[in-house]
């Protein structure tokens, strides 16, 4: 992220030991970044565009044109889609082609093809107080945590704040996972919950939001609220790059088994990665947890994207194929969200909804894809 921002703006963050992090959306996306290329194409260009089922698409695209039409450049067309009440697949085909055209996104050097990855929404299993089974506190946003707005100064890093900690007159990184883990920062009395699984409460972290199943059977669920400012770390690559796992075995499920086996050696890897996140309670809706877009992200059709090449809110179209699959995954998208491990051009993470079955998807996709962003034709 650092390379993005001008020199006299660097010292400053290294100084605060902190990850530039994206904040709660802001009503305009940020711009473009210079290595990001948005190609105009036909819509022939786009693997399977003629037979996809473009309708299951188009709920989760009235909910982005919530925010889109407050862009002048969307309003048009958000206007046109709430009077539009499409029937089929072929419908919703023709509006699309009607209103937007399809540009593809690569870098400045030509490369147009990335990593896309998923995530979904998991169930834990956990309780309001802690026991001898739920000793994993969710926490919320500590009270001493400074959230530091640098925008008036540099106005570059108006959609970046830095999380920091006073001591004394200085200000500095807030406490890393190992510390938050050992008792150093004043979180006492801000549990929201206990779970009973150290490993589900790390990746709980990765997803961003989920649901705990009380013994009562009430299910709380529970969303971002903020993160102690450190750098996300991958853990499955470390595993690798330790020689535990194979690049093939460094999936969601083989992390969970490998710390199964390695019980005394799963703190250690756990603290690799010094991020933290932190937890707010979420009304019940049978709707899916908020994305960073401000609206209910929908199972297979949003999509989690770097707001700094694609603009939260557009349709996508993206070509990938199925996790440890070469069967083909063309599908009509919404950029609804983004993550912290979210970074680059071409890049993206694919949303595969709630429970077992979608973070088997998700923990075993890593696909390359092609990414087509979808825009307002010229007035």
């Amino acid at each position: 992220m650092l390379t993005r921002l001008r020199w006299l703006a660097i010292p400053l963050i290294v100084l605060l030991g902190g990850c530039a992090i994206a904040p709660t959306p802001p009503v305009t996306p940020p711009p473009v970044p210079p290595s990001a290329v948005l190609k105009p194409a036909d819509w022939a260009q786009l693997p399977g565009w003629a037979e996809n089922d473009a309708l299951a698409a188009w709920p989760a695209f009235l909910a982005s044109c919530g925010p889109l039409k407050k862009q002048s450049a969307w309003q048009t067309v958000c206007e046109a889609a709430t009077k539009h009440t499409p029937q089929d697949d072929a419908a919703v085909r023709v509006f699309f082609e009607r209103w937007l055209l399809p540009h593809q996104l690569s870098t400045t050097d030509g490369n147009d093809s990335g990593l896309i990855t998923g995530y979904y929404e998991p169930l834990l299993f956990g309780s309001r107080t802690p026991t001898s089974r739920y000793r994993f506190p969710l926490y919320a946003v500590p009270e001493d945590m400074l959230i530091i707005d640098l925008t008036n100064l540099y106005p570059e890093l108006k959609n970046y704040r830095l999380r920091g900690r006073a001591v004394g007159n200085r200000v500095l990184p807030y406490y890393n996972r190992s510390e938050i883990e050992a008792g150093r920062a004043p979180l006492t009395g801000k549990e929201l919950l206990w779970v009973d699984d150290a490993v589900d409460l790390f990746f709980l972290q990765i997803q961003g939001s989920g649901r705990v199943q009380l013994e009562s059977g009430e299910v709380v669920r529970v969303g971002y609220a903020d993160q102690n400012g450190h750098p996300y770390v991958s853990i499955g690559k470390k595993l690798v790059e330790m020689g535990e796992l194979s690049v093939d075995q460094a999936s969601m499920q083989g992390i969970k088994q490998w710390g199964m086996r390695n019980p005394e050696k799963l703190p250690t890897l756990l603290n690799n990665n010094a991020s933290y996140v932190f937890f707010r309670e979420l009304p019940p809706s049978p709707n899916g947890p908020p994305g960073a877009l401000g609206v209910p992200l929908t199972g297979g059709r949003s999509l989690a994207v770097d707001p700094r090449a694609v603009t939260l809110g557009s349709p996508v179209y993206l070509a990938t194929t199925f996790p440890n699959s070469a069967q083909p995954l063309n599908r009509l998208m919404l950029a609804q969200d983004t993550g912290g491990a979210i970074k680059g051009v071409v890049r993206a993470d694919f949303f595969w909804g709630f429970g077992e079955a979608a973070g088997k998807q998700a923990g075993a996709m890593r696909q390359q894809g092609k990414i087509w962003v979808l825009l307002p034709k010229a007035p």
